[in-house]
């Protein structure tokens, strides 16, 4: 019996504890606070302007306020010929816009891409005028098309037009002069985007496509362009939504005029809310120009098949 109890037995093996959720959580609760916050800006101005497109508000004429359901929306497609017309100038300004800028982007980050003599200086010209603000732009090239001491005063001393003569003021110069204006400070992007892909493009596809006795045509069609293909199509994308929503550059050029000829969906909303007061009514308009830009961009990465194989 001492012999057996001498034999003690083996101690029970520690209890594991329970892993606590806290640290699993830890991450989620440091990111809450700034997440709130930036669903709160978010949140508020959409949720706001959904209420107030229902809503007949202006503050200038207080006793016409009320809710108007979907009065404001039977307007705008029955009764509003400015919004088809600024609806299909905003399509024509972001396809001519989006479409040169990629065009010429992509030049840029080809020849940026090459190794020459001057390269990182010439990079940084290319660049600089997307470090340039929007209002300055315009103000820039207000000063340059000023029929005073512009452009077109240099080419009346060369003998090249007529003093005095406003591309901004006539309607058949002042399309192509805002979408240089623009071009000026939209192209960089591109480039700079375009540029940062093709830098992770190996050599040594263009060097087995050199042995194969590929032309640089065929390497840029077969490697250089599938290789981009993302890049561009999210380049693409941004860019068109801000090209769409652009209203600081053609506002301060332009005004939308002359005669209404320049002015784009965004800018005709800002007309409303701000020199009308007619709060209600171009919130219904925002409605409109979301639903349309999310629905052109659910269709554009439905069909360019983005993140897909290359």
């Amino acid at each position: 019996m001492a012999q057996a109890a001498a034999v003690a037995k083996p101690p029970a093996p520690p209890r594991r504890r329970r892993a606590s959720a806290t640290p699993r959580r830890l991450p989620y609760l440091l990111i809450a606070p700034a997440a709130l916050l930036m669903l709160g800006f978010i949140a508020y101005p959409v949720l706001s302007v959904f209420y107030y497109s229902l809503q007949d508000y202006n503050p200038t004429k207080p006793w016409r306020n009320g809710f108007a359901g979907f009065g404001n929306f039977t307007r705008i497609f029955t009764d509003d010929p400015l919004f088809r017309d600024t609806l299909v100038f905003s399509a024509k300004w972001v396809f001519v816009e989006v479409g040169l800028q990629l065009l010429f982007g992509l030049a840029l980050a080809l020849i940026g891409n090459q190794t020459f003599v001057g390269r990182a200086l010439g990079r940084a010209l290319v660049f600089s005028p997307w470090a340039v603000s929007g209002v300055l732009t315009s103000a820039i090239w207000v000063l340059l098309y000023n029929s005073q001491t512009g452009i077109t005063r240099y080419l009346a001393d060369m003998g090249v037009g007529e003093y005095g003569v406003s591309w901004l003021s006539d309607t058949s110069t002042v399309f192509p002069a805002a979408i240089v204006a623009d071009l000026w400070r939209g192209v960089p992007f591109f480039a700079i985007l375009i540029l940062a892909d093709l830098q992770s493009v190996s050599k040594d596809l263009y060097e087995a496509a050199e042995v194969d006795g590929a032309s640089r045509f065929k390497q840029f069609w077969h490697i250089t362009l599938p290789h981009l293909k993302d890049a561009i199509i999210l380049s693409t994308l941004l860019r068109a939504v801000w090209e769409f929503n652009n209203v600081d550059l053609l506002y301060t050029l332009t005004g939308g005029g002359p005669a209404g000829t320049t002015t784009t969906l965004p800018l005709y909303i800002a007309n409303t809310s701000v020199d009308a007061h007619d709060f209600g009514y171009a919130s219904a308009l925002t409605t409109v120009a979301f639903v349309i830009l999310l629905f052109c961009s659910m269709v554009y990465l439905r069909l360019s098949k983005f993140g897909g194989e290359k």
